[in-house]
């Protein structure tokens, strides 16, 4: 997830991070002390009740394990909850989330983890008390699994000499959890297991660099699933709706698939998948070729595609007009259900929530994190506590301002001109050196934080050479950013992975 900065701002943590390139907050001399190191672990011991109604038992580790600078001295403790069957021979898959400044909480408790909270599918989850079911969609009946809080997220906290600018940053995070992963398989006796990444939103980048780092320091990953990907920030923070026709093209698929969720458009589709479809073929075929050539287009013209536009994504021709046909996905969540007094979510546009300024250019809050943050916040401490008996009265931190504000975007060694961060190369490179690399992007049909169109065109350049691009697959699911937020998304897309993870597993 890319964290909400506050209700002014919602949601844009990752695009103020990267007008912000190379900012790191600087330590004071009033600044209290770090936490001294602490390589904590409580165990306890559960089962899970699978889809198939067999029961599973597994051993769940919450520990903190102590990353250490290149002078061998204590900089953090890094928490994560561990959950494995005793089969050193099975796979070990490490989870995150994005942000940056985001925990695991997500994909902990709502997608992959042996219990999953109970919440409303596209509408407001009510308040506490909240409750955790077993998860019949856990990966955990696959491989072993590891969640990872990063460095002022979660439980984790800088120890020792440690501070922000060791681990507040795109390379600086590669090294932290690099040096995590292969602390963790030494300490666990895992060297010698397969091991797979999955990465929601930022954690799909982090995962891109993450598979060449691992492999260029001697572990070979065999498997990324990708979900609610960002690869090139170029292609989803630019300045849409300002002459920036990449963003507001990409965004377009996704726009017509959330417009017809809500019965916005005038001669529907059959199903999401052919609007998605049709929106595709559009942008491809009739606006990117329009809106990227040199000369300016006739009146004629620029009524014509805005009234295809406007069968597609559901706004009106005139404002489409007035807009020269250019429209950021800010402005569509405010647009889309103006008349009704509501805007819609940029994480997932089946949300839909009362407008505090009806007259406003784009919401002053996503409904559909409004929807849900609360619950995971309280379920996960409630979880912690109670059944990982990890007790204490840290408060866990489920996403932080602080990370994502002072976050260096900057990658190590490039030009000052390099204002977007991208990880193409780094993914490319990996699936090259790695010929059993294999790749599974997951994305939402109504996710407008990170369109699918995006990710279909960054992972197109990234499979160059044909053996790299038969290694790269898609799914698309009936769901937003977090596709586990729905039921049936979440039960379609534990089925795909499970044949992913044959397939990478399978010795051919």
């Amino acid at each position: 997830m890319t964290p909400p900065l506050s209700r002014g701002a919602f949601v844009r943590g990752a695009a103020a991070g990267a007008a912000v390139l190379g900012a790191t907050r600087a330590v004071r001399a009033d600044d209290p002390p770090n936490p001294p190191a602490l390589a904590r672990s409580v165990v306890t011991h559960g089962t899970v009740r699978l889809a198939d109604g067999t029961a599973l038992a597994y051993t769940a580790t919450a520990s903190t394990l102590i990353l250490r600078d290149a002078h061998d001295q204590p900089i953090a403790n890094v928490f994560s909850t561990a959950y494995t069957t005793g089969d050193r021979a099975r796979p070990v898959t490490f989870c995150y989330n994005g942000g940056p400044g985001s925990s695991s909480v997500w994909l902990h408790l709502g997608a992959f983890g042996p219990r999953r909270l109970v919440t409303s599918n596209a509408t407001f989850t009510p308040p506490a008390p909240y409750r955790l079911d077993d998860n019949a969609f856990t990966l955990l009946d696959l491989t072993d699994l590891v969640f990872i809080d990063p460095v002022g997220t979660g439980y984790s906290t800088l120890a020792g000499s440690g501070t922000t600018k060791d681990f507040y940053g795109i390379d600086e995070d590669l090294r932290a959890f690099v040096q995590f992963i292969r602390r963790w398989l030494a300490a666990n006796d895992r060297t010698n297991s397969p091991i797979f990444l999955i990465g929601e939103s930022y954690g799909t980048f982090r995962s891109a660099g993450l598979a060449d780092r691992l492999q260029q320091s001697g572990i070979a990953v065999s498997g990324v699933v990708l979900m609610s990907t960002v690869l090139d920030y170029a292609d989803v923070f630019g300045n849409g709706g300002d002459g920036d026709n990449l963003v507001d093209a990409f965004a377009i698929p996704s726009e017509a698939t959330v417009a017809w969720y809500h019965h916005k458009v005038p001669s529907p589709a059959p199903d999401v998948a052919t609007a998605a479809a049709r929106a595709r073929a559009f942008t491809d075929q009739v606006y990117l070729p329009a809106v990227l050539r040199a000369q300016p287009l006739a009146a004629d013209e620029r009524t014509r595609l805005a009234t295809q536009l406007h069968d597609l994504i559901g706004l009106d021709v005139a404002f489409l007009e007035r807009a020269n046909l250019r429209v950021s996905k800010e402005r569509f969540e405010s647009e889309l259900l103006r008349s009704e007094g509501r805007v819609i979510g940029r994480y997932d546009g089946r949300f839909a929530g009362v407008a505090l300024d009806h007259n406003g250019n784009e919401p002053d809050y996503d409904p559909s994190y409004e929807a849900v943050a609360p619950a995971f916040t309280a379920a996960f401490g409630a979880y912690a506590h109670g059944t990982l008996n990890w007790t204490g009265d840290a408060l866990y931190r489920v996403l932080v301002d602080d990370v994502s504000g002072a976050w260096n975007f900057k990658r190590e060694g490039s030009s000052n001109l390099s204002l977007a961060p991208n990880v193409l190369g780094d993914l490319r490179e990996a699936m090259h050196t790695n010929p059993h690399l294999r790749v599974f992007s997951a994305n939402g049909w109504y996710d407008l934080a990170t369109p699918f169109y995006g990710t279909e065109y960054e992972l197109a350049n990234v499979g160059l050479d044909p053996s790299v691009e038969r290694r790269i697959s898609i799914g698309h699911y009936p769901s937003g950013h977090m596709i586990y937020l729905n039921v049936d998304a979440l039960r379609a897309l534990r089925a795909d992975l499970q044949t992913f993870y044959q397939t990478c597993l399978a010795r051919t």
